[in-house]
């Protein structure tokens, strides 16, 4: 792929994944500072095509990265994004709370990684087989799910996620960071039009869990890595650590705000 092809691909995937539409060489050449013409832009829009990284839904439509493209895309394209100081700071005391109650860890910590990353999440730990799974409705809410067909077929398949976390751990065995999935990549069947972001994760005490963030292929793939890393951070820490990076942050605030 010339370098040229890569901004183009860049652009187009970071445009669907906000937009959920086709892109159209016209809303590129719109939208981005190319200083190429739209005729310029379709001939690489379809030799990217050709070879597998984009698609056209229909004859008159723009085009959508296919799963090859969001691969592409997450190997050598994407940025990090670490989480904003405020994003960070309102984790740790809702982690705090959490460990410092020893309650409901897994079911609350599923609850903040769907409100943080707007999709579905799971979480659990594997000595106890104890998984919860929060924000099914965010997730068929999308538009990738809004025919009655996909909708059955996902839910059918959430029915059943937490029996598929064996099979998940497997694949993440030797990991040490989040793995992401794409499509068919997945290892839980039915889940083609999805996405997922998953790791391993240890408690202070050396329980052994799970995280995962499912959804569109579209999803913001280097913020999610940042959410999962972070949380996991945060609960393979000490509770004395944790609480003395919350103390250390409200004195940064109080100087620089």
């Amino acid at each position: 792929m010339t370098d040229r092809q890569e901004i183009i691909l860049g652009a187009i995937v970071r445009e669907y994944i906000d937009s959920a539409l086709a892109v159209s060489s016209s809303l590129l050449a719109e939208r981005c500072d190319f200083g190429l013409s739209s005729a310029t832009l379709r001939a690489e829009m379809m030799a990217l095509e050709e070879e597998g990284h984009l698609y056209q839904p229909h004859t008159s439509a723009g085009r959508i990265p296919t799963d090859r493209g969001f691969r592409y895309f997450v190997d050598r394209l994407m940025e990090e994004r670490p989480l904003g100081l405020r994003e960070q700071k309102a984790l740790q005391v809702e982690v705090l709370k959490l460990k410092a109650k020893n309650k409901m860890l897994a079911r609350q910590t599923a609850k903040l990684l769907s409100t943080m990353s707007d999709s579905l999440a799971l979480s659990g730990l594997i000595d106890s087989e104890d998984f919860y799974k929060s924000g099914t409705q965010k997730l068929l809410s999308k538009p990738e799910f809004n025919n009655l067909d996909s909708v059955c077929k996902m839910a059918e398949v959430l029915d059943y996620l937490d029996e598929n976390v064996e099979d998940l751990w497997k694949r993440l065995e030797g990991s040490t960071n989040s793995e992401i999935f794409i499509g068919k990549e997945g290892p839980i069947g039915g889940v083609d039009e999805c996405s997922m972001v998953v790791s391993r994760y240890n408690l202070e005490g050396g329980e052994q869990g799970i995280l995962a963030i499912i959804g569109p292929k579209r999803m913001k793939y280097s913020r999610n890595v940042s959410i999962i890393e972070y949380f996991k951070k945060l609960l393979g820490g000490n509770l004395s650590v944790v609480a003395a990076i919350i103390v250390a942050q409200d004195i940064f605030y109080e100087i620089r705000y």
